[in-house]
């Protein structure tokens, strides 16, 4: 009758004690990392608004942490495709995603096959900033301003086309928040990536579109494209004389944010040490005037911390699945 229990007792101990070694083994496995290359993953194509924020702060941390960090792009499914192989991957802090709130927040609801829980399936790391979208047309466009595109667009329903850089990115639902919110209707055209959706608004084929503004300042400085009005609750200070589209549309406002992520599982020492060269490299001199350069943000509601960023992607999950609603956007296969 005594022995039972002290059997138990003897067990737990013992199990207690295995764990204790096995996390302190971990640990001291942990302690060199990193000793390789890390891959830092963006499910969208070179030249869009998150590979340029990738490269900005991929470039400072592999100055900090000693080791090359490499970008590499994956388009497709809006950024889903690049999801799946980053979770797939080991949980060992060598595989890392900056990833926007269309992977985070949006692209899961809008695709009916997604095999992606941004909740579950990624661990946070760090909020990596925002950028500002911006409502652009090409030189030839006739409106040039949000009630001009409006008017033109309550004239003849479905005849304005505008392109984007894929269905379910901010862009993409950014404008289908402003057709909700006036009532008007417009005709989409995704693209492979921003960069691909740029060529052709500059070329003439498309003649607006929703981009983020670190994508297209050089053309707005060039002049191969025109600016209508930014999607931010405050003009940008890179473009002050760009009005908002809440000038016209009282209370609306879009932007695409980064964080970056790792797959689900990685040890809670691997992600300190990623956080704390994401943060230091976000706040250095160069990075901070590259992305102001951008008209990016280096800072904002996601917080410095996994736990705040982890916080803010749920509650952009619930805020972008109402605006989905709202507007009446519907999942595709």
């Amino acid at each position: 009758m005594t022995t039972t229990p002290m059997l138990r007792g003897a067990l737990t101990f013992a199990l207690a004690l295995l764990l204790c070694c096995a996390a302190g083994l971990a640990s001291a496995q942990n302690a060199g990392f990193p000793d390789r290359p890390i891959k830092m993953v963006v499910g969208f194509a070179a030249g869009g608004s998150t590979d340029v924020a990738a490269r900005i702060v991929a470039q400072k941390m592999s100055e900090i942490l000693g080791q090359s960090v490499l970008v590499e792009d994956r388009t497709g499914a809006s950024g889903l495709i690049a999801a799946e192989d980053v979770i797939k991957s080991p949980p060992d802090g060598y595989t890392l995603m900056l990833a926007s709130q269309t992977v985070l927040a949006v692209a899961p609801r809008l695709y009916r096959k997604a095999a992606v829980d941004p909740i579950k399936d990624f661990a946070a790391v760090a909020y990596c900033g925002a950028s500002p979208l911006v409502l652009v047309v090409n030189p030839s466009f006739p409106a040039h301003t949000t009630s001009e595109v409006i008017a033109m667009a309550r004239a003849s329903p479905g005849k304005i086309i505008f392109g984007t850089g894929g269905t379910g990115t901010t862009p993409h639902i950014a404008s289908e928040m402003f057709q909700y919110a006036a009532g008007i209707k417009m005709t989409h055209v995704p693209y492979r990536g921003e960069a691909g959706a740029i060529n052709d608004l500059v070329a003439g084929q498309i003649p607006a579109m929703f981009a983020n503004l670190s994508a297209i300042m050089g053309q707005l400085e060039a002049g191969t494209l025109r600016a209508i009005a930014v999607t931010s609750p405050q003009r940008s200070p890179l473009a002050p004389d760009v009005p908002t589209v809440a000038e016209t549309l009282p209370g609306f406002a879009a932007e695409t944010w980064f964080g970056l992520v790792a797959p689900a599982g990685t040890p809670h020492d691997v992600i300190a040490k990623l956080n704390a060269a994401a943060v230091q490299a976000l706040a250095s001199d160069d990075a901070k005037k590259r992305y102001a350069e951008l008209g990016m943000t280096n800072n904002g509601e996601g917080g410095t911390t996994p736990e705040q960023l982890d916080t803010y992607i749920k509650s952009e999950i619930a805020k972008w699945a109402k605006v989905i609603k709202d507007a009446d956007i519907q999942p595709m296969d």
